[in-house]
């Protein structure tokens, strides 16, 4: 069985993130989704990491092979208590790669049995991030095509107060 490990900080869940993961579970027996601390956005998440991992729960439960968890350490170690084969992670742009390259470099070096994975996003999702989610909520902007219909409104009430 082909499992692989989806992270990301998803604060919040956007349709991107969402499509990188239906993707993927088409691809392989078993995906995680795996909530993960960015240390660069550390104190500045809307959702605490429970919350992100129960809006995933809601997002994905009609994905029977996928699993959402969270972890606080090396990306590497995890996937290999995991028995994963390979990371699977959503690219955007030229800007997006030149980043996971580095990590994936770095967490191959770490765990030489890791493969990364990188799928390409749709071109309706190329400007979606979180930061833009949260960006347009703040400022009462529609946000019902960049985010799962299952936690918009979660959305709306944290970040809109």
């Amino acid at each position: 069985m082909k499992t692989v490990i989806c992270p990301g900080s998803f604060d919040p869940v956007t349709m991107g993130h969402l499509d990188i993961i239906r993707r993927s579970a088409k691809m392989f027996d078993k995906v995680i989704v795996v909530v993960m601390t960015n240390y660069h956005k550390k104190n500045n998440y809307a959702f605490t990491s429970e919350e992100r991992v129960e809006l995933l729960k809601r997002c994905t439960a009609d994905m029977p092979n996928v699993d959402v968890d969270r972890y606080d350490g090396l990306l590497a170690d995890y996937a290999r208590r995991k028995e994963a084969v390979a990371i699977v992670k959503g690219l955007r742009a030229v800007s997006d790669f030149e980043y996971e390259f580095q990590q994936a470099l770095t967490n191959k070096k770490l765990n030489n049995e890791l493969e990364t994975e990188f799928i390409t996003t749709r071109a309706e999702n190329m400007y979606l991030s979180s930061s833009v989610v949260k960006q347009v909520c703040e400022l009462g902007g529609d946000i019902s095509t960049f985010v799962p219909a299952e936690i918009r409104e979660d959305i709306i009430k944290r970040i809109k107060k």
